[in-house]
């Protein structure tokens, strides 16, 4: 970005003691002092505070060394900027914004000065170069600490940072969402992670509020991008059962890692806006063929990401369903139980095993709390079935050498409770007739 404005066209040099009429003395509570010998005309011509303390109007002229004296106090941080603000009084061109500010530190310390002198180039200089360079994090803070108590004639800096009206960014959530469930190919991963980071961003609540407000068109295509992606996702699944070879291509198991990641993903999102509804009816009915596909993979250490990935989904398909965020039938959630509870309590020591041995398995990002999450859907869903249904879950459960996870000790504790006192509490609300017997 050029400039090409004139600052001044005297041959005068600041510091000539020889052609110079003013000394400005600069003086800080610190008690540096500096004289610099300048010249009337250039300081009057380019700033305002200089024009008015030389003018005939004030009240007071210093001398010094026989000619007028001006002192300006300032803090010592700003001390260069000063120094650097009337050198450029005396630059005939500026031939190049980035030459005279020097960065953003630099840019932001004259313009400050400027401003405070009164100096229309320096300042709408330095407010080019600052509206258009890139900012590091803490030049940014830096800038809106500053530029807001300088008024307009720096407001054009903070243009980047003005808030975006709604309906640029509904456009930009819409477009995202459908990249982010696209399933582009695997060179572009990196850009597909990062939408989606930037889309569960602008949902989330925390100190500041949501960037998006969702209203039902961005409801609405939220769902049917995910449900699209769930269909893909349920379609390379039936593939996989319908093959007859025993071990599954890596083009497919690279797919079929994709869209669990993305599906992972895509409960974030479905939780914050409360449509859980439909990708946990479509899991429900998938589940069984998913063990399938997924028991059939070889134990190799390459396949436990996709394995955990299925763990990530179906824990919170299950925390839907556990805690009534989705109502499902009995049939259903029999269903779940009977479906994920054996492929879990089987899988939690393959992982945890993998996990602890890092020399020959890559290390696999797990939250450890996904298991007590799991576990404690499992009982909310256990103690939510007729008493007869948890009385076999939990008779097999005794007898599974994989008794320690899920622990269905709560569950177990809760059931006798209940069992022992069934007929009496019935019998207290007049439901004896038939009420007291187990489904």
């Amino acid at each position: 970005m050029e400039a090409t404005e004139t600052l001044s066209r005297s041959s005068n040099k600041i510091g000539d003691r020889s052609t110079s009429d003013v000394v400005v003395r600069l003086r800080t509570e610190d008690s540096r002092d500096e004289w610099i010998y300048c010249h009337s005309d250039i300081l009057i011509r380019n700033s305002k505070y200089f024009a008015d303390r030389l003018s005939e109007s004030w009240p007071t002229c210093q001398i010094l060394d026989s000619r007028n004296c001006v002192e300006v106090y300032c803090q010592e941080s700003d001390f260069d900027y000063h120094i650097t603000v009337l050198r450029l009084f005396y630059v005939h061109m500026i031939h190049s914004l980035t030459d005279m500010c020097g960065g953003v530190k630099n840019a932001l310390g004259i313009l400050r000065v400027a401003v405070e002198l009164g100096c229309p180039q320096i300042i709408a200089a330095c407010v080019g170069y600052l509206e258009a360079v890139p900012w590091e994090e803490a030049e940014e803070e830096e800038i809106l600490k500053i530029i807001p108590s300088m008024g307009s004639q720096a407001e054009m800096i903070l243009a980047r940072l003005q808030p975006v009206n709604p309906t640029a960014i509904k456009n930009i959530f819409l477009s995202a969402i459908r990249f982010a469930t696209s399933s582009p190919p695997s060179l572009m991963t990196d850009l597909k992670t990062s939408a989606q980071d930037q889309l569960e961003y602008m949902l989330t609540e925390d100190d500041d509020v949501p960037l998006l407000i969702a209203d039902e068109e961005i409801k609405l295509e939220t769902k049917e991008c995910i449900m699209k992606l769930l269909a893909r996702f349920k379609n390379l699944v039936l593939s996989l059962l319908s093959t007859e070879d025993s071990v599954y291509d890596t083009c497919s198991m690279l797919l079929l890692q994709s869209y669990l990641t993305d599906l992972s993903w895509a409960c974030q999102i479905l939780i914050k806006l409360e449509l859980m509804r439909e990708l946990v009816s479509s899991w429900v009915e998938a589940s069984e063929n998913v063990v399938n596909v997924v028991e059939q993979l070889c134990p190799e250490s390459d396949t436990l990401e996709i394995k955990f990935k299925v763990i990530e989904v179906t824990s919170k398909v299950l925390e839907a369903i556990g805690y009534g965020t989705v109502i499902m039938p009995t049939v259903k959630r029999l269903h779940m139980v009977k479906v994920w509870l054996p492929f879990v309590r089987v899988i939690k020591p393959v992982i945890e095993s993998a996990r602890s041995d890092s020399k020959d398995v890559p290390i696999l990002k797990v939250d450890v709390e996904i298991w007590q999450s799991l576990e404690s859907a499992f009982v909310s869903i256990i103690l939510a079935l007729p008493s007869g249904d948890q009385a076999e879950i939990l008779t097999e459960w005794l007898e599974n050498k994989h008794i320690r996870y899920p622990d269905l000790t709560e569950a177990f504790e809760v059931w006798c409770y209940r069992s022992k006192v069934a007929s009496k509490r019935l019998a207290l609300i007049g439901g004896t007739n038939g009420m007291g017997k187990s489904v």
